[in-house]
């Protein structure tokens, strides 16, 4: 059995996880194992010196209460990541820790996350999409300014009609589109591949967007297919195509939210506000098919999109108004 210590394990986990699942889990992974790390440290735990295989099922514990004052839906994601370095430690036959007494842990200490109905804006990010789809009007001092516009038209737009997670939209290469069946094959949460299907009206924006930014893709010296759909304009980027960040693309929603409603509302509206709408828009046009919601949004378990129901129940609101408004 080979002997590392516990930072080492760690990190050579954390790897593991990198490799494996999406950036953001594995940021998020990493600072649940930053937590973790605290944890043992204050139990007496030399991160550097003592060996992985002396780490006891104990420390699950320490966790546990130590996330007492951590919102239940982080306090489970915690130790999620925590019981995976566990069973990791175990496949890789780095220590033998009793797997099944790390879950009877977990069951008895964890506590389960209230259910919360997805609340988002929805007349506030119809406003946005409003004021996304003037962008190509706009007057712009230079050509990447216009680039730009047209680009956040083409992304709110993809957001709003596909339902792809932000992560998703900036990871999109232009091979990954089939134009004439109007989907892409993407990979999406837990590495799952899936098609994607967009409007008629984000195609045209993305059309616009591209051909507008050929020359640049021309002299890129890479096979267009190869090329992120979603591209830098900026002094930094200079003529290269270099994809945008998940940040970037947070950066876009929050800034032509200000332009478009106002500062006040930058916080109210994500990326992943238009992955709502998306879905709502779907049940609202359906009168509630949840299952077709389900394949559309992806959700791997139905549940999911059932929270969903709650807000897009036109009988259930014309009823409560009817009754209502005659006071």
């Amino acid at each position: 059995m080979i002997s590392l210590s516990l930072s080492q394990a760690i990190e050579e986990y954390l790897e593991s996880v990198k490799l494996a699942r999406s950036q953001n889990t594995a940021r998020s992974y990493r600072i649940a194992m930053n937590a973790f790390s605290t944890v043992l440290a204050e139990n007496g735990k030399s991160l550097e010196t003592e060996a992985i295989h002396d780490l006891t099922e104990d420390a699950v514990t320490w966790f546990a209460y130590f996330l007492k004052d951590y919102s239940p839906a982080t306090e489970q994601l915690y130790l999620t990541a925590v019981s995976g370095f566990y069973e990791y430690l175990a496949a890789e036959k780095l220590a033998e820790p009793n797997l099944p007494r790390v879950r009877l842990l977990l069951r008895k200490r964890a506590r389960k996350p209230g259910q919360r109905l997805p609340q988002f804006p929805r007349e506030k990010i119809e406003k946005v999409i409003e004021y996304a789809i003037k962008l190509d009007t706009v007057a712009c001092e230079d050509k990447n300014e216009h680039l730009r516009c047209l680009r956040d038209k083409a992304f709110i737009l993809t957001l709003a009609d596909t339902g792809l997670r932000v992560h998703e939209a900036v990871e999109l290469r232009r091979g990954d589109i089939d134009w004439n069946e109007g989907k892409a094959l993407v990979i999406g949460k837990g590495n799952r591949q899936a098609v994607v299907r967009f409007s008629n009206r984000s195609l045209k924006a993305l059309r616009s967007y591209l051909n507008a930014r050929k020359e640049l893709d021309g002299r890129s010296g890479k096979p267009l297919a190869s090329l992120p759909v979603f591209s830098r304009h900026d002094r930094g980027a200079g003529k290269k195509i270099i994809i945008i960040t998940t940040t970037t693309g947070r950066n876009i929603i929050s800034q032509r939210v200000k332009e478009g409603i106002g500062s006040q509302v930058t916080e109210e509206i994500t990326p992943h506000s238009f992955r709502h709408y998306f879905v709502t828009t779907i049940l609202h046009a359906t009168q509630g098919n949840i299952k077709l919601a389900q394949e559309l949004a992806r959700h791997k378990n139905i549940a999911i999109t059932q929270r969903y129901a709650h807000l897009s129940d036109g009988e259930l609101d014309r009823g409560y108004w009817d009754i209502f408004d005659q006071k």
